[in-house]
């Protein structure tokens, strides 16, 4: 089946998907848009989270033990920082990290779109596939809490790296995504109709894909693509296999289950991949007029992604036809 893949991504589960598919598939037959919700400004620099663990995936120069940051990296840089302001070292820029933050910092400040600076950055990484933030304009996740401060509205990034996501959640925002537009590149890969698959990774739903899926006119984008839209679910037994997204969904009165899932991205998807483990669900799927596939999504090794990558490739041309 001929023509472009397109991936939405975010955090860590998007990056392995990614990487997967990025193994099956031309580099020019390959597109990634990144979360970018996440982005946020920290000791003068700008950092994109999720573009990040993307780039550095692909590019391998990533940290597979944290599934952040960069492998073999070096502290001097927090290091220095703890012992002068220990309160302003909750979030790790490893000394590697830096370089990457102050390109981007400074390409920025000289008038370069955010899609062309994480060009520059995927050039240097030698990352062959295209990787684009969700749009230029800056949207920022905001997730209203609940600590024994009382309810208050937190950046995302201190949720969730300062509080390690302690605080209940009450509701989340995606600040300026109301005035932010889809990027021209975007607009263009989706429009002209050469798009074979569109791929939701089983990334957190709701800090990772809402983002992307928040910017005005990206829903209608993706159900007029003519494509296929495949969501791959990041619960799995009842449970998220990394980061908060199982808390989340309990504290905003959701089951943590595949039907949710669907039901989240009902009104985006033409089917949905679940693992295994979650089998005895595909009937309430079916009921629900679900088109979903069955297979193993635990990502532990490369070859893991690489067969993920396979079989969600292979249900899209089944829906295809």
């Amino acid at each position: 089946m001929k023509g472009q893949v397109l991936a939405l991504s975010g955090g860590v589960g998007g990056a392995k998907l990614a990487l997967g598919l990025s193994r099956i598939l031309d580099p020019e037959d390959l597109l990634i848009v990144a979360n970018t919700g996440d982005d946020f400004e920290y000791q003068g620099f700008y950092i994109c989270p999720d573009i990040d663990t993307l780039l550095y995936t692909l590019g391998g120069v990533s940290n597979t033990a944290t599934g952040w940051g960069r492998a073999d990296e070096t502290w001097s840089y927090m290091q220095a920082l703890q012992k002068d302001d220990p309160d302003e070292a909750w979030f790790q820029l490893g000394d590697k990290d830096l370089e990457t933050h102050r390109y981007r910092t400074q390409a920025l400040a000289a008038d370069s779109s955010l899609s062309e600076v994480t060009a520059g950055l995927a050039r240097r990484l030698q990352v062959a596939p295209s990787v684009l933030p969700m749009s230029d304009d800056p949207v920022r996740t905001f997730v209203l809490a609940e600590s024994d401060a009382g309810e208050h509205w937190l950046p995302f990034q201190e949720y969730f790296v300062k509080l390690r996501c302690k605080p209940r959640t009450h509701r989340i925002e995606f600040r300026g995504s109301a005035e932010a537009s889809v990027s021209s590149r975007l607009q263009t890969a989706l429009t002209e109709r050469t798009t074979r698959a569109v791929v939701l990774c089983p990334s957190n739903p709701f800090l990772s894909i809402d983002p992307i899926l928040a910017i005005p006119g990206m829903k209608k984008l993706l159900r007029d693509c003519g494509a296929p839209v495949i969501a791959v679910s990041p619960v799995v037994g009842g449970r998220a296999l990394k980061g908060p997204t199982a808390k989340i969904m309990h504290e905003l009165g959701l089951v943590p289950d595949v039907a949710t899932i669907a039901e989240h991205y009902r009104d985006v998807i033409d089917g949905l991949v679940i693992d295994q483990q979650d089998q005895d669900e595909l009937g309430r799927l079916q009921a629900m007029r679900v088109s979903v596939s069955v297979t193993n999504t635990v990502m532990i090794s490369l070859q893991d992604r690489i067969q993920l990558a396979t079989d969600v490739l292979n249900f899209a041309s089944q829906l295809a036809d």
